[in-house]
């Protein structure tokens, strides 16, 4: 399978490890920022719920995980916020045990005041939402989703309207495609810096999100990688 812009241009697909390793090698060596990428995802991920919208605001639940997936989507979830949307917090784990950036996303919506709702809440949220944003694991799949991310998931897939997926719909292996366990059936897909090549098999719509990465991260790894994204900030991918 290749992936390819809407001009032809064949985009090189990455695999869970080689995108750990995209992820060191723009922190530690080009000195790049978590909180300066995640930034960029979650700004690009309102940007994609507004775009299902066509530009309207609504009512948006974000289910959002622990490390760079979930932080992705509490970075989107302000932005909506920023711009008038009622927005649902719901995480797949006690907020207290949240670290890192993920924790700091959290604090700027708490000091806002949005606060996460109670797991006992997410069915009504997720029915009173236009659209569900899956933020919950991402690339980092370990096995079958468990506990409550694998509930949030069940959830989502009988009553969401609408699902938009953070780079990997939750449950999705990102290396291989195929799923372990349950998996989130998403409408749209916003892969972050290069697609996964398990994406093969993703259903809906893919689109690509620049995230700040510079090209010569990618050389490093010996990928080559050709600019992309022109005057915009995502770009859909076709799969062939």
């Amino acid at each position: 399978m290749q992936f390819r812009t809407q001009d032809g241009i064949a985009v090189p697909a990455v695999t869970a490890e080689q995108m750990r390793e995209v992820d060191r090698i723009a922190v530690e060596e080009f000195g790049l920022g978590i909180l300066q990428m995640m930034e960029n995802a979650g700004r690009n991920l309102a940007l994609n719920v507004l775009d299902m919208l066509g530009g309207a605001r609504g009512e948006v639940t974000v289910l959002a995980g622990a490390g760079g997936n979930g932080g992705g989507g509490l970075c989107c979830a302000r932005h909506l916020h920023n711009r008038g949307f009622k927005v649902w917090l719901v995480l797949d784990r006690d907020a207290r045990t949240l670290a890192g950036a993920a924790r700091d996303q959290l604090c700027i919506l708490q000091t806002a005041g949005l606060q996460p709702v109670d797991a006992s809440q997410a069915r009504e949220t997720i029915l009173e939402s236009q659209v569900v944003v899956d933020s919950l694991i991402g690339y980092s799949l370990r096995g079958a989703p468990r506990g409550r991310a694998a509930e949030l998931i069940a959830l989502c897939n009988q009553h969401a309207a609408r699902i938009l997926s953070l780079d990997v719909p939750s449950g999705l292996n990102a290396t291989a495609g195929g799923a372990p366990g349950v998996v989130i059936r998403p409408e749209r897909t916003l892969t972050l810096a290069l697609p996964k090549t398990g994406l093969h098999s993703v259903p809906g719509e893919l689109f690509l999100a620049d995230i700040g990465i510079p090209p010569e991260v990618y050389g490093r790894l010996d990928i080559s990688f050709e600019p992309l994204f022109g005057q915009e900030y995502w770009i859909p991918l076709l799969v062939e």
